[in-house]
């Protein structure tokens, strides 16, 4: 039976294996084992001390440089441009404000009214008027008829009602022509012109008369400028009723349709995007029989179902091409 032999021993490490084993052993146990001692705080940073030469103006001057770059890169943008200042908006609020107004008074409803407004102006104007001067000329009557009769007597008192009763006659029929011109009625009849004559021209002469040469007392001289006062009174009621009824008969012809311009509306109108759209689509509609040749402004509104002031718009514009 054979036996086998025992392997020989490992070669013991040598002192330089041994200090190497014993270093790594403790390097190992440094990085695994927490230091117990404190650890000191770091160190404040130092701020780079700033190169030689660059002072507060020329660190101001970098500044101002960098905030030109910025701006000049903002100045590029025209966003804000696009949007309206205050004064902008007052001034497209008022522009729209004077579009619709001039809108409105092309209405031929709108112009009626105005016209009546200034006819009972006019008429309102005149009669106070002629009130005021009948009044002038009551001293020149008064004079007339108390033919030198003394003071506060009869005849002197009674003197001074012989103008008023003849301006309310003249009142009356001046007041009934204007009122029934205001209405469209002109009162031309010959018998009232006639009482209206007669008692202007015994206004007038009453006053004229005491100031003529033939009227004057003994000692007294003419004076033109005297006569013209006393007579301007009487003149400037026969001026009233006179033009009184011309005016109102000219109210009375009045068309107040701008389409015809005969009172001086404006023609050849130039309608907006939307009103020309809405004149296309009515047009459509007459071609399509659905619709007459000349549709009211009601007839437009129900067809297109627009408002009244477009429909109306539309029925002038159809008027004044027809026209």
């Amino acid at each position: 039976m054979s036996t086998v032999a025992n392997p020989d021993p490992p070669p013991e490490p040598g002192p330089e294996e041994t200090a190497r084993a014993l270093a790594e052993l403790e390097l190992y146990a440094n990085h695994t084992t927490p230091d117990p001692r404190p650890t000191a705080p770091p160190a404040p940073v130092v701020p780079a001390a700033a190169p030689p030469g660059v002072t507060k103006r020329v660190r101001r001057l970098r500044a101002e440089v960098a905030e030109a770059h910025l701006l000049a890169d903002l100045q590029g943008d025209d966003t804000p441009l696009l949007l309206d200042t205050p004064k902008v908006r007052k001034r497209r609020k008022a522009a729209q404000q004077a579009a619709r107004l001039h809108a409105l008074a092309q209405d031929p409803e709108m112009r009626a009214w105005q016209a009546a407004r200034m006819r009972r102006l006019l008429v309102a104007a005149a009669l106070v008027s002629l009130t005021l001067a009948l009044a002038w000329s009551t001293a020149g009557v008064q004079l007339f008829a108390a033919d030198g009769a003394p003071a506060w007597s009869p005849a002197w008192i009674f003197a001074w009602l012989v103008e008023p009763f003849l301006s309310l006659a003249l009142l009356v029929v001046v007041g009934a022509r204007a009122y029934l011109g205001t209405r469209g009625q002109p009162l031309n009849d010959r018998k009232l012109i006639r009482i209206e004559w007669l008692f202007l021209g015994l206004t007038l002469g009453m006053n004229a008369w005491p100031y003529l040469p033939g009227g004057l007392p003994d000692g007294t001289d003419f004076s033109l400028p005297r006569l013209v006062l006393h007579i301007l009174g009487p003149i400037v009621a026969v001026a009233i009723v006179t033009a009184l009824p011309v005016i109102l008969a000219a109210f009375s012809r009045l068309n107040h349709d701008p389409a015809h311009g005969r009172d001086g509306g404006l023609t050849g109108l130039t309608y907006s995007a939307d009103t020309a759209r809405l004149i296309d689509r009515t047009q459509a509609l007459i071609t399509a029989g659905e619709l007459p040749d000349s549709p009211s402004a009601y007839k437009i509104q129900r067809a297109l179902r627009c408002g009244m002031d477009d429909a109306r718009a539309v029925r002038d514009a159809f008027r004044t091409h027809d026209g």
